[in-house]
Protein backbone atom coordinates (compact mmCIF):
# COMPACT_ATOMS: atom_id res chain seq x y z
CA UNK A 1 0.00 0.00 0.00
CA UNK A 2 0.90 3.42 -0.71
CA UNK A 3 1.35 6.24 2.29
CA UNK A 4 1.33 9.93 2.23
CA UNK A 5 3.39 12.17 4.12
CA UNK A 6 2.87 15.64 4.35
CA UNK A 7 6.09 18.41 4.29
CA UNK A 8 3.95 20.97 4.63
CA UNK A 9 0.95 22.78 6.39
CA UNK A 10 -2.15 21.69 4.64
CA UNK A 11 -5.30 23.48 6.78
CA UNK A 12 -6.83 20.25 8.26
CA UNK A 13 -10.44 21.57 8.07
CA UNK A 14 -10.07 22.33 4.44
CA UNK A 15 -8.67 19.01 4.18
CA UNK A 16 -11.28 16.83 5.67
CA UNK A 17 -14.04 18.90 3.58
CA UNK A 18 -11.94 18.12 0.10
CA UNK A 19 -11.42 14.73 1.17
CA UNK A 20 -15.37 14.28 2.28
CA UNK A 21 -15.66 15.95 -1.94
CA UNK A 22 -13.47 13.41 -3.25
CA UNK A 23 -15.78 10.50 -1.86
CA UNK A 24 -18.48 11.98 -3.68
CA UNK A 25 -16.36 12.54 -6.88
CA UNK A 26 -15.88 9.01 -6.90
CA UNK A 27 -18.99 7.92 -6.81
CA UNK A 28 -19.09 10.10 -10.53
CA UNK A 29 -16.43 8.03 -11.79
CA UNK A 30 -17.76 5.09 -11.02
CA UNK A 31 -21.14 6.11 -13.07
CA UNK A 32 -18.78 6.57 -16.29
CA UNK A 33 -18.50 4.33 -19.00
CA UNK A 34 -14.66 4.71 -19.12
CA UNK A 35 -13.99 3.74 -15.40
CA UNK A 36 -13.94 -0.31 -16.41
CA UNK A 37 -10.43 0.45 -14.96
CA UNK A 38 -11.46 0.89 -11.58
CA UNK A 39 -12.59 -2.72 -11.13
CA UNK A 40 -10.11 -4.34 -13.57
CA UNK A 41 -7.35 -5.47 -11.82
CA UNK A 42 -10.34 -7.81 -8.96
CA UNK A 43 -12.22 -8.71 -12.49
CA UNK A 44 -9.30 -9.40 -14.85
CA UNK A 45 -10.18 -12.41 -17.32
CA UNK A 46 -8.50 -15.38 -16.74
CA UNK A 47 -8.63 -16.59 -19.72
CA UNK A 48 -7.47 -13.59 -21.23
CA UNK A 49 -4.09 -13.58 -18.62
CA UNK A 50 -3.35 -17.41 -19.76
CA UNK A 51 -3.80 -15.89 -23.46
CA UNK A 52 -0.80 -13.04 -22.93
CA UNK A 53 0.90 -15.81 -20.80
CA UNK A 54 1.51 -18.51 -23.57
CA UNK A 55 2.16 -15.93 -26.25
CA UNK A 56 4.48 -14.58 -24.24
CA UNK A 57 6.41 -17.31 -24.35
CA UNK A 58 5.88 -18.18 -27.92
CA UNK A 59 7.58 -15.01 -28.47
CA UNK A 60 10.20 -15.36 -25.71
CA UNK A 61 11.47 -19.22 -27.82
CA UNK A 62 11.10 -17.52 -31.09
CA UNK A 63 12.83 -13.85 -30.85
CA UNK A 64 15.45 -12.07 -29.52
CA UNK A 65 13.66 -8.79 -29.76
CA UNK A 66 9.77 -7.34 -29.21
CA UNK A 67 9.06 -4.57 -30.87
CA UNK A 68 6.54 -2.76 -29.34
CA UNK A 69 4.64 -0.05 -31.76
CA UNK A 70 2.70 2.38 -30.07
CA UNK A 71 2.15 5.73 -28.54
CA UNK A 72 1.05 7.80 -25.57
CA UNK A 73 -0.74 4.88 -23.42
CA UNK A 74 0.30 2.10 -25.74
CA UNK A 75 3.90 2.17 -24.89
CA UNK A 76 4.56 4.51 -21.59
CA UNK A 77 2.89 2.58 -19.02
CA UNK A 78 5.05 -1.04 -19.93
CA UNK A 79 8.25 1.11 -20.39
CA UNK A 80 7.56 2.51 -17.09
CA UNK A 81 7.24 -0.50 -15.43
CA UNK A 82 10.11 -2.39 -17.69
CA UNK A 83 12.15 0.33 -17.11
CA UNK A 84 11.77 0.56 -13.13
CA UNK A 85 12.26 -3.16 -13.05
CA UNK A 86 15.35 -3.35 -15.27
CA UNK A 87 18.36 -4.29 -12.70
CA UNK A 88 16.53 -6.92 -11.89
CA UNK A 89 14.26 -8.57 -14.31
CA UNK A 90 15.49 -11.23 -16.81
CA UNK A 91 14.55 -12.37 -19.99
CA UNK A 92 16.36 -13.53 -23.28
CA UNK A 93 13.54 -11.38 -25.05
CA UNK A 94 14.94 -7.51 -25.36
CA UNK A 95 11.53 -4.81 -25.43
CA UNK A 96 12.49 -2.43 -28.15
CA UNK A 97 9.69 0.77 -28.68
CA UNK A 98 8.82 1.98 -31.99
CA UNK A 99 6.24 4.52 -33.18
CA UNK A 100 6.30 7.11 -30.28
CA UNK A 101 7.46 9.91 -32.82
CA UNK A 102 8.58 10.89 -36.13
CA UNK A 103 12.14 10.26 -35.71
CA UNK A 104 14.57 9.12 -38.61
CA UNK A 105 17.38 8.64 -35.39
CA UNK A 106 14.97 6.65 -33.06
CA UNK A 107 13.56 4.21 -36.03
CA UNK A 108 16.83 3.66 -37.31
CA UNK A 109 18.50 2.89 -34.08
CA UNK A 110 16.25 -0.19 -33.85
CA UNK A 111 15.82 -1.47 -37.37
CA UNK A 112 20.16 -1.29 -36.81
CA UNK A 113 19.37 -3.14 -33.10
CA UNK A 114 17.67 -5.80 -34.59
CA UNK A 115 19.81 -6.69 -37.67
CA UNK A 116 19.84 -10.08 -38.61
CA UNK A 117 18.42 -11.43 -35.15
CA UNK A 118 14.93 -12.43 -35.07
CA UNK A 119 11.86 -9.96 -33.87
CA UNK A 120 8.10 -10.14 -33.59
CA UNK A 121 5.77 -7.11 -33.29
CA UNK A 122 3.10 -6.24 -30.89
CA UNK A 123 1.12 -3.34 -32.73
CA UNK A 124 -0.59 -1.53 -29.72
CA UNK A 125 -3.65 0.94 -31.59
CA UNK A 126 -7.26 1.26 -30.83
CA UNK A 127 -8.09 2.17 -34.46
CA UNK A 128 -4.79 1.08 -36.26
CA UNK A 129 -4.88 4.76 -38.18
CA UNK A 130 -2.73 6.76 -35.61
CA UNK A 131 -0.11 8.23 -38.10
CA UNK A 132 3.50 7.44 -35.91
CA UNK A 133 2.64 4.20 -35.02
CA UNK A 134 1.10 3.07 -38.26
CA UNK A 135 3.97 4.36 -39.99
CA UNK A 136 6.43 2.24 -38.29
CA UNK A 137 3.88 -0.78 -38.89
CA UNK A 138 4.28 -0.40 -42.19
CA UNK A 139 8.37 -0.16 -42.00
CA UNK A 140 8.36 -3.10 -39.44
CA UNK A 141 6.07 -5.18 -41.69
CA UNK A 142 7.76 -4.95 -44.80
CA UNK A 143 11.30 -5.95 -42.98
CA UNK A 144 9.56 -9.22 -41.77
CA UNK A 145 8.17 -10.08 -44.63
CA UNK A 146 11.19 -9.56 -46.67
CA UNK A 147 12.77 -11.95 -43.23
CA UNK A 148 10.57 -14.43 -43.09
CA UNK A 149 8.34 -14.34 -46.09
CA UNK A 150 4.02 -13.84 -45.79
CA UNK A 151 3.07 -16.37 -43.55
CA UNK A 152 5.81 -16.91 -40.70
CA UNK A 153 5.59 -13.10 -40.85
CA UNK A 154 2.06 -12.97 -40.01
CA UNK A 155 2.88 -15.38 -36.93
CA UNK A 156 5.19 -12.95 -35.29
CA UNK A 157 2.36 -10.32 -35.39
CA UNK A 158 0.67 -9.51 -32.46
CA UNK A 159 -2.44 -7.04 -32.52
CA UNK A 160 -3.19 -5.47 -29.50
CA UNK A 161 -6.67 -3.24 -30.65
CA UNK A 162 -10.32 -2.94 -30.72
CA UNK A 163 -12.19 -5.78 -29.89
CA UNK A 164 -14.54 -5.25 -32.51
CA UNK A 165 -13.88 -2.41 -34.96
CA UNK A 166 -11.08 -0.20 -36.44
CA UNK A 167 -8.30 -0.78 -39.36
CA UNK A 168 -6.14 -2.71 -37.30
CA UNK A 169 -8.78 -4.70 -35.74
CA UNK A 170 -10.01 -5.81 -39.42
CA UNK A 171 -6.58 -6.24 -40.60
CA UNK A 172 -5.54 -8.41 -38.02
CA UNK A 173 -8.57 -10.70 -38.55
CA UNK A 174 -7.92 -10.69 -42.16
CA UNK A 175 -4.36 -11.71 -41.76
CA UNK A 176 -5.06 -14.42 -38.62
CA UNK A 177 -2.34 -12.03 -36.39
CA UNK A 178 -2.71 -13.04 -32.76
CA UNK A 179 -5.14 -10.59 -31.16
CA UNK A 180 -5.51 -8.99 -28.10
CA UNK A 181 -8.46 -6.50 -26.80
CA UNK A 182 -8.13 -3.35 -25.21
CA UNK A 183 -11.52 -2.86 -24.19
CA UNK A 184 -14.11 -0.54 -24.87
CA UNK A 185 -14.41 1.36 -21.26
CA UNK A 186 -10.39 1.76 -20.58
CA UNK A 187 -8.81 4.70 -22.41
CA UNK A 188 -5.02 4.48 -23.41
CA UNK A 189 -3.46 5.81 -20.35
CA UNK A 190 -5.59 3.79 -18.07
CA UNK A 191 -4.64 1.13 -20.05
CA UNK A 192 -1.29 -0.35 -18.55
CA UNK A 193 -3.00 -3.21 -16.77
CA UNK A 194 -4.57 -4.84 -19.74
CA UNK A 195 -2.95 -6.60 -22.72
CA UNK A 196 -1.40 -2.89 -23.76
CA UNK A 197 0.72 -3.44 -21.01
CA UNK A 198 1.02 -7.16 -19.53
CA UNK A 199 1.52 -8.75 -22.81
CA UNK A 200 5.47 -6.53 -23.13
CA UNK A 201 5.89 -6.49 -19.07
CA UNK A 202 5.25 -10.80 -19.51
CA UNK A 203 7.74 -10.70 -22.35
CA UNK A 204 10.34 -8.44 -20.25
CA UNK A 205 10.02 -11.02 -17.46
CA UNK A 206 8.13 -8.76 -15.48
CA UNK A 207 5.46 -10.91 -12.94
CA UNK A 208 2.67 -9.97 -14.17
CA UNK A 209 0.58 -11.81 -11.57
CA UNK A 210 2.49 -9.71 -9.04
CA UNK A 211 1.83 -6.57 -10.23
CA UNK A 212 -2.27 -6.98 -11.07
CA UNK A 213 -1.99 -8.33 -7.23
CA UNK A 214 -0.94 -5.02 -5.99
CA UNK A 215 -3.20 -2.86 -8.10
CA UNK A 216 -5.79 -5.55 -6.25
CA UNK A 217 -4.52 -4.39 -2.69
CA UNK A 218 -5.26 -0.96 -3.46
CA UNK A 219 -8.11 -1.29 -5.17
CA UNK A 220 -10.15 -3.87 -3.23
CA UNK A 221 -9.17 -2.31 0.04
CA UNK A 222 -12.13 0.08 0.17
CA UNK A 223 -10.06 2.25 1.93
CA UNK A 224 -8.86 5.28 -0.46
CA UNK A 225 -7.60 7.47 2.10
CA UNK A 226 -4.60 8.38 1.29
CA UNK A 227 -5.42 8.53 -2.29
CA UNK A 228 -8.79 10.83 -1.20
CA UNK A 229 -6.28 13.17 0.68
CA UNK A 230 -3.47 13.31 -2.15
CA UNK A 231 -6.45 14.09 -4.46
CA UNK A 232 -7.76 16.92 -1.93
CA UNK A 233 -4.61 17.98 -1.26
CA UNK A 234 -3.30 18.93 -5.03
CA UNK A 235 -6.94 20.88 -5.58
CA UNK A 236 -6.14 23.24 -1.75
CA UNK A 237 -2.78 23.51 -3.76
CA UNK A 238 -4.13 24.36 -7.02
CA UNK A 239 -6.79 26.94 -5.36
CA UNK A 240 -3.70 28.43 -3.72
CA UNK A 241 -2.09 29.03 -7.36
CA UNK A 242 -0.10 26.22 -7.40
CA UNK A 243 -0.43 25.49 -10.67
CA UNK A 244 3.25 23.06 -11.68
CA UNK A 245 3.72 19.82 -9.61
CA UNK A 246 7.33 18.10 -10.06
CA UNK A 247 7.06 14.34 -9.58
CA UNK A 248 10.44 13.47 -7.98
CA UNK A 249 12.44 10.56 -7.43
CA UNK A 250 16.10 9.50 -6.41
CA UNK A 251 16.16 6.55 -8.69
CA UNK A 252 17.24 7.03 -12.20
CA UNK A 253 15.09 4.01 -13.24
CA UNK A 254 11.63 5.40 -12.43
CA UNK A 255 12.43 8.48 -14.80
CA UNK A 256 9.86 6.49 -17.81
CA UNK A 257 7.25 6.42 -14.74
CA UNK A 258 7.61 9.43 -14.69
CA UNK A 259 6.79 10.31 -18.16
CA UNK A 260 3.86 8.03 -17.82
CA UNK A 261 2.49 10.10 -14.88
CA UNK A 262 3.06 13.03 -16.81
CA UNK A 263 0.99 11.81 -19.75
CA UNK A 264 -2.35 10.42 -17.27
CA UNK A 265 -2.32 13.77 -15.05
CA UNK A 266 -1.38 16.47 -18.65
CA UNK A 267 -4.30 14.60 -20.48
CA UNK A 268 -6.74 13.75 -17.93
CA UNK A 269 -6.47 17.60 -16.09
CA UNK A 270 -5.30 19.76 -18.65
CA UNK A 271 -8.44 21.35 -19.91
CA UNK A 272 -10.51 24.45 -20.67
CA UNK A 273 -7.56 26.39 -19.08
CA UNK A 274 -7.31 24.27 -15.54
CA UNK A 275 -5.10 21.80 -14.47
CA UNK A 276 -1.64 21.44 -12.71
CA UNK A 277 1.32 21.02 -15.12
CA UNK A 278 3.24 18.29 -14.72
CA UNK A 279 6.95 18.13 -14.40
CA UNK A 280 9.44 15.35 -13.35
CA UNK A 281 12.49 15.55 -12.03
CA UNK A 282 15.38 12.18 -11.08
CA UNK A 283 17.44 13.15 -7.86
CA UNK A 284 20.35 13.63 -7.08
CA UNK A 285 21.01 14.80 -10.78
CA UNK A 286 18.79 17.84 -11.23
CA UNK A 287 19.51 18.74 -7.85
CA UNK A 288 22.65 20.11 -9.72
CA UNK A 289 20.56 21.59 -12.32
CA UNK A 290 17.33 22.37 -11.12
CA UNK A 291 17.84 22.73 -7.33
CA UNK A 292 18.65 25.99 -7.20
CA UNK A 293 15.00 26.73 -8.78
CA UNK A 294 12.94 24.52 -6.90
CA UNK A 295 14.43 26.58 -3.44
CA UNK A 296 14.62 30.06 -4.59
CA UNK A 297 12.70 30.26 -7.99
CA UNK A 298 8.71 31.63 -8.01
CA UNK A 299 6.79 29.94 -5.36
CA UNK A 300 4.03 28.05 -7.64
CA UNK A 301 5.40 24.37 -7.32
CA UNK A 302 4.35 21.70 -5.47
CA UNK A 303 6.58 18.92 -5.35
CA UNK A 304 6.00 15.14 -4.99
CA UNK A 305 8.53 12.70 -3.86
CA UNK A 306 8.59 8.47 -4.40
CA UNK A 307 10.28 7.19 -1.74
CA UNK A 308 10.45 3.47 -0.30
CA UNK A 309 10.39 1.90 3.21
CA UNK A 310 12.50 -0.74 2.15
CA UNK A 311 15.90 -0.52 0.69
CA UNK A 312 15.07 -0.24 -3.20
CA UNK A 313 18.71 -1.97 -4.58
CA UNK A 314 17.27 -5.72 -5.83
CA UNK A 315 18.79 -8.16 -3.24
CA UNK A 316 20.17 -10.77 -6.50
CA UNK A 317 20.90 -14.48 -5.47
CA UNK A 318 24.51 -14.16 -6.20
CA UNK A 319 24.91 -11.44 -4.14
CA UNK A 320 25.96 -11.29 -0.84
CA UNK A 321 25.97 -7.22 0.54
CA UNK A 322 22.46 -6.04 -0.69
CA UNK A 323 24.33 -2.69 -1.49
CA UNK A 324 27.69 -0.90 -2.57
CA UNK A 325 29.95 0.22 0.38
CA UNK A 326 31.96 2.96 -0.35
CA UNK A 327 35.33 1.89 -0.24
CA UNK A 328 38.30 3.01 2.07
CA UNK A 329 41.74 4.86 0.50
CA UNK A 330 44.33 5.48 3.05
CA UNK A 331 45.02 9.02 1.73
CA UNK A 332 41.50 10.69 2.18
CA UNK A 333 42.64 12.94 -0.90
CA UNK A 334 38.46 13.34 -1.81
CA UNK A 335 37.85 13.99 1.96
CA UNK A 336 35.57 11.02 1.77
CA UNK A 337 36.64 9.71 5.01
CA UNK A 338 33.57 9.51 7.03
CA UNK A 339 31.61 7.93 4.40
CA UNK A 340 34.06 4.57 4.36
CA UNK A 341 32.31 1.45 4.58
CA UNK A 342 28.78 3.38 4.39
CA UNK A 343 26.46 1.43 1.78
CA UNK A 344 25.61 4.25 -1.32
CA UNK A 345 21.99 3.58 -0.37
CA UNK A 346 22.57 5.32 2.56
CA UNK A 347 23.92 8.19 1.03
CA UNK A 348 21.02 8.13 -1.45
CA UNK A 349 18.39 8.37 1.24
CA UNK A 350 19.95 10.80 3.38
CA UNK A 351 20.15 12.96 0.02
CA UNK A 352 16.83 12.53 0.12
CA UNK A 353 15.60 13.78 3.60
CA UNK A 354 18.06 16.40 3.35
CA UNK A 355 16.36 17.99 -0.23
CA UNK A 356 12.69 17.50 1.54
CA UNK A 357 13.96 19.62 4.24
CA UNK A 358 15.07 22.24 1.87
CA UNK A 359 12.74 22.38 -0.33
CA UNK A 360 10.01 22.43 2.33
CA UNK A 361 11.07 25.76 3.30
CA UNK A 362 10.48 27.17 -0.07
CA UNK A 363 7.68 25.09 -1.60
CA UNK A 364 4.74 22.39 -0.64
CA UNK A 365 6.46 18.84 -0.60
CA UNK A 366 3.93 15.75 -0.46
CA UNK A 367 5.35 11.94 0.07
CA UNK A 368 4.73 8.69 -1.44
CA UNK A 369 6.46 6.00 0.12
CA UNK A 370 6.03 2.49 -1.53
CA UNK A 371 7.30 -0.47 0.56
CA UNK A 372 10.10 -1.40 -2.09
CA UNK A 373 10.36 -1.96 -5.58
CA UNK A 374 8.98 -4.36 -6.85
CA UNK A 375 5.95 -5.39 -9.09
CA UNK A 376 3.35 -5.88 -6.49
CA UNK A 377 4.48 -2.01 -5.11
CA UNK A 378 4.68 -0.75 -8.44
CA UNK A 379 1.04 -2.03 -9.12
CA UNK A 380 0.04 -0.01 -5.48
CA UNK A 381 1.11 2.73 -6.96
CA UNK A 382 -0.46 2.64 -10.88
CA UNK A 383 -3.75 2.33 -9.27
CA UNK A 384 -2.85 5.39 -7.11
CA UNK A 385 -2.25 7.33 -9.29
CA UNK A 386 -4.80 6.56 -11.89
CA UNK A 387 -7.52 7.24 -9.17
CA UNK A 388 -6.04 10.07 -7.90
CA UNK A 389 -5.59 11.45 -11.37
CA UNK A 390 -9.38 10.67 -12.08
CA UNK A 391 -10.68 12.71 -8.89
CA UNK A 392 -8.52 15.18 -9.46
CA UNK A 393 -10.07 16.21 -12.92
CA UNK A 394 -12.98 15.71 -11.50
CA UNK A 395 -11.76 18.75 -8.94
CA UNK A 396 -11.16 20.68 -11.85
CA UNK A 397 -14.78 20.14 -13.11
CA UNK A 398 -13.24 18.60 -16.63
CA UNK A 399 -13.82 15.17 -18.59
CA UNK A 400 -10.73 12.57 -17.10
CA UNK A 401 -10.75 10.62 -19.82
CA UNK A 402 -11.08 12.81 -23.17
CA UNK A 403 -8.17 14.75 -24.91
CA UNK A 404 -9.85 16.93 -27.33
CA UNK A 405 -6.90 19.25 -27.41
CA UNK A 406 -4.99 16.37 -29.04
CA UNK A 407 -6.56 16.68 -32.38
CA UNK A 408 -5.78 20.04 -33.15
CA UNK A 409 -1.86 19.45 -33.73
CA UNK A 410 -2.84 15.96 -36.05
CA UNK A 411 -5.48 17.88 -37.88
CA UNK A 412 -2.68 20.73 -38.57
CA UNK A 413 -0.34 18.49 -39.56
CA UNK A 414 -2.80 16.54 -41.65
CA UNK A 415 -3.16 19.81 -43.31
CA UNK A 416 0.42 20.38 -44.10
CA UNK A 417 1.03 16.51 -45.29
CA UNK A 418 -1.65 16.74 -47.65
CA UNK A 419 -4.01 14.17 -45.68
CA UNK A 420 -7.08 13.86 -48.41
CA UNK A 421 -10.16 14.73 -46.70
CA UNK A 422 -13.32 12.10 -46.25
Amino acid sequence: MIDLKFHCDIDASALAVETSAAKNLLEEIKADKMADWLTLPDNFDESELDHIKKAAEKIKENSDFLVCIGVGGSYLGHKAIIDALSSRIKSNTKILYAGNSASTISLQAVLDEIGDKDFSINVISKSGTTTEPAIAFRIFKEKLFEKYGENEAFSRIYATTDGEVGALHDEALYNHYERFVIPNGIGGRYSVLTAVGLLPLAVAGVDIDELLAGAREEAVSGVFDEIFKYAASRHILRSRNYDVEVLASFEPCLESLGKWWQQLFGESEGKENKGIFPAIATYTTDLHSLGQYMQQGRPNILETVLSFRENPMPKFTNRVEPDIKIPKMPDNVDGLGYLEGKELGFVNEKAKEATITAHAKHIPVFELELQDLSEKSLGNLIYFFELACAISAKFEQVNPFDQPGVEAYKNEMFRLLGKPEN
